[in-house]
């Protein structure tokens, strides 16, 4: 852990994160991007990398959860995380190879295009 934060506030920022996942089924890396930066100091292509580590366990037990309470269709959702995976890896693949002005303006329309279709449906 880095040393210039301290185990509590890493916690929460961590606990933020799983509420967010939890709530909305994703997008604790919202939380957890500008936390890791801001916080631990870290670049951010390690921000991101760190968030998708860190989203990973949180994301299976919300699926775990949702499966538990008959919120989750198995079959529906296989085609989209066979796609995820192959796009999971096609993008850790090239997530070097992009420029951070390129990953910061994709993250912020990501952002914006979930704020948009949020409110308009």
């Amino acid at each position: 852990m880095n040393k210039f934060h301290s185990w509590l506030p890493a916690a929460a920022a961590g606990g933020a994160a799983g509420l967010v996942n939890g709530f909305f089924g994703g997008g604790g890396g919202m939380v957890l991007v500008p936390l890791l930066m801001g916080r631990c100091g870290l670049d951010r292509r390690r921000a991101f990398a760190n968030s998708v580590a860190i989203i990973l366990p949180l994301c299976v037990l919300s699926a775990g959860i949702y499966f538990a309470k008959g919120n989750l269709d198995l079959w529906t959702a296989l085609p989209y995380l066979a796609g995820g995976l192959v796009g999971g890896w096609i993008g850790g693949k090239i997530f070097e190879k992009v420029p951070v002005v390129w990953l910061k303006r994709a993250f912020a329309l990501l952002i914006l295009y979930g704020a948009w279709t949020a409110l308009t449906r």
